[in-house]
């Protein structure tokens, strides 16, 4: 939990304190939020637009590095036309999907920017899904072809009799720079690069067609029911983040944004990228992040902006000091998660002078930036949005003796909800069931609705609020979204195990929460020294490696509610100390290959973060 001091909480002086370095931000701001605020469900907008924008303002300047290879805005703009051309000539058109599984390189960018031009939503997938979750993500929103890179063709592969996809439509792109080899495609794929090669360079005439409402993004999200659930980003939505966050972070056109974070999530591919679009500046991308590359990576790109989550940061925090860390560019970063408890030492050991946390979900109508650059909070939110009293016991929000809700008190915690209107419109979850589930009726008066975050956070004023913690049936690690469903499915298919309880529990020093599953064995077994090897390993095999349960506790049974929920707020409470439960722990130590007993050592250990987890 995030713990607010008095210094915290932000008045009217606070921010007239501000004022003076914000003048400078004003007009590009101004620009930005007439964009985002102007537009409807029928206007011209999104990314397309945008892009193009940005090409005619810059169109020598550099868009994009990768590794050794560069585009300017001209080329990377034609190299998309010539994508968006050959799926044109496919027949493809607005509405339809295409499903993505392209790790970080320019191949990835070049596709999104071409279908968003033609009114094609890109189905976002995660590249590191495999099996009954690719299956379920691809065919779950009934896509016309799929476009892989070589790197997650096998995973592809493996599950290709299940897409509901027909023969001609998978798409390749060999792992290299394919604008100078296209590569040859194994047997049953297209070679993309040298099928759009063939196609002309100028835009597409379909661009400017492109409306608010239309799709531009399904982003995957950890579904309760074990399997991902798609998120539709409309073009709109896009406008609105890059209108303002991709504003308030006022990059020039010399400006490097250097991302490390996967381009399917949205912190990546919106927050982080809309804000070089809105600027005609340089977005410089890794494949994946590392932490022995990070300062190398930037002084080689000479990044000026670096994109973030929670984990990031600590990573390079534990990092011993290096030369690199200090000389660079490096004055801004954006993203989410920066832990209070090292914000400010992260800004003086590595020279930033400011982190525009913010705060946004990929299905959520509320969002928070920190454009007066306070420490220790996700910002502003200038949408229509309240704090109310909830009881975590009850797991419902507290409602006065007229059944309306009521909000907390400056200094308070609480359950954030973002009012739905047509400025501020949910759009939702491709299950309409799922979206009913969300939405909350008749909160202060009578017609009103409003879309339930799912997370706690703490009013400090000022229309500032920080994060606290998430309520439901997903918790975060590795800046991952985890779902305790589907990592209980695959605890529970372990033949030992009759049944798993899965939960978040905190490890001091860390970002969000490291996953535990409460297990219970099968009548007369007991685990033995080969039970801890191979549970590891299954897991591992079937789970993101983010997924995977870093402590098992052994229970006799599971306790439920009456109406048989599991009881997870008092596990979550005695988490993996030895001191509050006899029954056996285990712990699956960084880099080990097997659980084993956590004892008073290792825990006093963890406590004193003596593992790097």
């Amino acid at each position: 939990m995030n713990h607010t001091t008095p210094s915290d909480l932000i008045g009217i002086a606070d921010v007239a304190a501000k004022i003076p370095k914000f003048i400078s931000k004003v007009p590009h701001l101004l620009s930005g939020l007439k964009q985002a605020y102007l537009r409807t469900s029928n206007t011209p907008a999104g990314l397309g637009i945008a892009f193009e924008k940005a090409v005619r303002h810059n169109p020598h300047g550099t868009a994009l590095l990768f590794e050794d290879q560069k585009f300017s805005y001209e080329a990377l703009n034609e190299w998309a036309n010539q994508i968006g051309h050959f799926y044109l000539s496919l027949g493809a058109q607005k509405g339809d999907v295409i499903a993505v599984m392209v790790e970080n390189r320019p191949e990835l960018i070049a596709t999104v920017i071409a279908l968003a031009k033609i009114g094609v939503t890109s189905a976002l997938v995660n590249t590191s899904q495999s099996g009954k979750a690719l299956t379920h993500s691809i065919n779950l929103v009934k896509p016309i072809a799929v476009i892989t890179g070589e790197e997650c063709r096998a995973a592809v592969e493996e599950v290709r009799q299940d897409l509901e996809l027909a023969a001609d439509r998978f798409h390749w792109f060999a792992d290299q720079a394919t604008q100078v080899d296209a590569g040859t495609a194994p047997q049953g794929w297209t070679n993309l690069a040298e099928k759009a090669d063939q196609f002309p360079k100028f835009n597409t005439p379909t661009t400017h067609t492109i409306q608010g409402k239309d799709g531009l993004f399904y982003i995957y999200t950890s579904g309760t029911t074990g399997l991902p659930k798609a998120v539709i980003f409309t073009h709109s939505r896009w406008t609105l983040a890059y209108g303002t966050y991709g504003h308030v972070l006022d990059l020039k056109p010399d400006d490097v944004m250097y991302c490390t974070l996967p381009l399917y999530h949205a912190t990546g591919i919106v927050v982080c990228w809309c804000g070089v679009i809105a600027s005609s500046a340089t977005f410089a991308l890794r494949r994946k992040y590392s932490t022995s590359a990070f300062w190398k990576d930037v002084k080689k790109f000479d990044a000026s902006a670096i994109g973030y989550v929670g984990e990031l940061c600590r990573y390079l925090m534990d990092a011993p000091p290096s030369e690199l860390e200090k000389g660079h560019r490096v004055t801004k970063m954006i993203g989410n998660g920066m832990r209070p408890n090292i914000w400010d030492k992260f800004k003086e050991r590595f020279g930033i002078e400011e982190v525009l946390e913010l705060y946004a979900s990929s299905e959520g109508n509320v969002g928070f930036s920190n454009v007066f650059n306070f420490d220790n909070t996700v910002g502003f939110s200038p949408t229509p949005y309240a704090i109310i009293e909830f009881d975590k016991e009850s797991n419902q929000p507290v409602r006065d003796a007229k059944g309306w809700c009521k909000k907390v008190k400056k200094g308070e915690v609480g359950l954030l909800v973002g009012k739905i209107t047509r400025r501020s419109p949910f759009d939702g979850y491709t299950d309409p069931e799922k979206n009913k589930s969300v939405i909350m009726k008749d909160v202060f008066k009578h017609g009103d609705a409003f879309f339930n975050t799912g997370d706690l956070v703490r009013d400090i004023g000022f229309r500032h609020a920080q994060f606290v913690d998430r309520l439901g049936d997903t918790f975060r690690w590795k800046g991952e979204n985890v779902s305790t469903t589907e990592v209980e499915n695959v605890v529970s298919e372990y033949e030992k195990i009759a049944e798993a309880v899965v939960y978040g529990v905190e490890i001091p020093h860390t970002n969000g929460r490291a996953g535990m599953a409460a297990i219970t064995l099968n009548e007369g077994v007991e685990l033995t020294a080969q039970d801890l090897k191979q549970m590891a390993s299954e897991f591992k095999k079937c789970l993101p490696a983010y997924a995977v349960p870093v402590f098992l506790r052994v229970q006799a049974q599971v306790e439920t509610t009456g109406t048989f929920k599991y009881q997870k707020n008092k596990l979550k409470e005695q988490a993996f100390d030895p001191d509050k439960t006899d029954e056996r722990l285990l712990v699956l130590l960084p880099n080990a290959t097997e659980y084993c007993d956590l004892t008073a050592e290792i825990f006093n250990n963890i406590q004193a973060y003596q593992y790097r987890f």
